[in-house]
């Protein structure tokens, strides 16, 4: 009995000085604080603010998830325009996200409809901004054929609604993207409670919403009308908490807003086409494709569909879809989306249907040399522009800066909500190694220095190429307007000296069409067009950046 009390004892004065020990010794728990300073986070007082309940980006309406990765860009089996433009290089890409299929012309006509309610084309200042975004329709009219049906209903017959758009520019594209972008944000706004319900119905000229307005200039968002931008359910208590105008509004740190929708590059492009996963060893390819599909061939072997093309191509001379009872490849023109098997990363129609615009510059080499990572040729750097007070410009309705293009189209360079973008300047640019001036489209292959003529002394390099001293002795094509926009003066380039058609307004187009030989729907070739010019066989389909990891699922098995 003494003994089990001397144990007793002894057991309580060991838990006694464990529990001294470690009161002592107990290290501050900074799991709720700022590892840089100790303050607590997200306090009601103030301090340091962080989303600790952000995961991961969301993936955007119509987007697919691409893991990025290592590739062998330009390796093709065919080459038969022999022009040497497809020399393999291995490129890496981020991840990012691309279109599950081919705009639609029902996704286009949301935009045409959007223009049309905001820039009413009745209005005489607004009508070239409508007739800037609409779809060129004639693209379908041949001299010998007769595809009128076409150019009347392809856009509009709610039976092409889900067939890829065509007649739209490369311009036309990218503005397209722009406006997604927007209208995707201003929705999240509105769902999150932060902006008024339904605002997006009632959009007026100048009194748009802008991505990029809101994160930098919020109060100008919706032409200043804070009612709007600050009239939903969660403001009334967002402000409540705010101890200045700095967190009256969503911001890029709080991870809401998706970043902008755009074209992909060639070099995301091609990497989605070709869907590699299938054929990966650990961390090395087992084999290439020839097409998005696994196997050389492009007819199908499976029991059920045997003998069917896998994509919409022209099969030869004068056949577009095989014979009656047996259209092997189910379409005339266009197909309608999600007619064929998508590939490894679920992207439809990366082979044929139509061609498809990418963001990049069209040049005959891929510089590999210089960079192999993200790889785009086109990049011509911006800033918002600043007024005498500081602030940013933000453009109206009397201060829209029209474009005219080479083929006589009239497009608004901003259209009235936007920030005016003017081209960086020294401020940027000084002692830096990255870049040294605002357009780099033409760098390494077509500037000054990439020239025969060019001498190290004595000369400018910013200065412009003298004609007959141009890297690429393109057409030169001035097409000017007068001041009242109603009136063209086209002066075309009748040069008999011209050489190629290579200059800083072609961009590449990937993919292979309906008018196109089973070669074209290779991944890897690349062809070109003018930028501001349309046909009845290119399409596009958009792309959008992730932030964040790499993989949206971490570490997993290798095969």
């Amino acid at each position: 009995m003494i003994l089990t009390k001397n144990l007793a004892l002894r057991l309580l004065i060991l838990l006694l000085t464990t529990t001294v020990l470690v009161s002592c010794n107990k290290s501050r728990d900074y799991k709720d604080s700022s590892r840089a300073t100790g303050w607590k986070l997200n306090s009601k007082e103030g301090g340091p603010q962080k989303n600790s309940k952000y995961q991961e980006q969301e993936t955007g309406p119509g987007l697919i998830f691409v893991e990025g990765g290592t590739f062998t860009m330009g390796r093709v089996q065919d080459d038969p325009m022999h022009d040497w433009n497809n020399s393999p290089n291995q490129q890496h890409v981020q991840s990012f996200y691309m279109d599950e299929t081919e705009v639609t012309n029902f996704m286009y006509l949301q935009y045409v409809d959007w223009t049309k309610q905001v820039f009413p084309p009745s209005q005489e200042e607004y009508r070239t901004i409508y007739d800037g975004v609409l779809p060129d329709t004639l693209v379908w009219r041949n001299r010998l054929g007769y595809n009128e049906v076409m150019t009347n209903n392809y856009l509009r017959h709610p039976a092409y609604a889900e067939y890829p758009v065509v007649g739209v520019s490369w311009v036309q594209a990218v503005e397209f993207s722009n406006w997604r972008t927007d209208r995707v944000n201003e929705l999240i706004l509105e769902e999150e409670g932060i902006t008024t319900r339904n605002a997006r119905y009632e959009a007026k000229a100048g009194e748009t919403f802008s991505t990029e307005t809101y994160l930098n200039a919020p109060t100008q968002t919706y032409g200043g009308n804070d009612s709007i931008t600050r009239g939903g359910r969660k403001s009334e208590s967002i402000a409540k908490r705010s101890k200045d105008s700095t967190n009256l509004y969503i911001q890029r740190k709080d991870g809401l807003l998706m970043p902008d929708y755009r074209l992909p590059t060639e070099a995301e492009w091609e990497y989605a086409a070709l869907g590699l996963v299938s054929l990966r060893n650990y961390n090395v390819y087992r084999g290439r494709k020839k097409y998005p599909w696994d196997g050389q061939y492009t007819r199908s072997g499976k029991r059920k569909s045997r003998g069917d093309q896998l994509a919409n191509f022209k099969q030869g001379d004068g056949d577009y879809g095989g014979i009656a009872g047996w259209s092997d490849d189910g379409a005339d023109i266009t197909a309608e989306i999600k007619s064929y098997e998508p590939n490894d990363f679920g992207l439809y129609d990366m082979a044929g249907n139509v061609a498809e615009w990418v963001a990049d510059v069209y040049r005959p080499i891929v510089d590999d040399e210089f960079n192999d990572f993200n790889y785009y040729r086109g990049n011509v750097y911006t800033k918002n522009a600043i007024d005498k007070d500081g602030k940013v410009k933000v453009v109206t309705a009397d201060s829209i800066v029209y474009d005219t293009l080479s083929n006589g189209k009239i497009v608004a360079r901003d259209l009235p909500g936007e920030i005016l973008q003017v081209p960086v300047d020294e401020n940027e640019t000084y002692l830096r190694t990255q870049f040294s001036q605002s357009d780099n489209r033409d760098y390494r292959d077509g500037d000054k220095r990439s020239t025969r003529y060019y001498q190290s002394f004595g000369e400018d390099d910013g200065e412009q190429l003298s004609e007959g001293k141009r890297m690429y002795n393109s057409p030169i094509q001035k097409v000017s307007a007068d001041s009242a926009s109603t009136k063209l003066d086209r002066n075309y380039d009748k040069s008999r000296s011209r050489t190629t058609l290579v200059n800083n307004e072609v961009r590449v187009y990937k993919g292979g069409s309906w008018r196109d030989r089973d070669y074209w729907l290779d991944p890897a070739q690349r062809r070109y067009f003018p930028q501001d010019m349309a046909t009845d066989y290119i399409g596009f389909r958009c792309a959008m950046s992730r932030v964040g990891s790499k993989s949206k699922q971490g570490k997993r098995a290798r095969n």
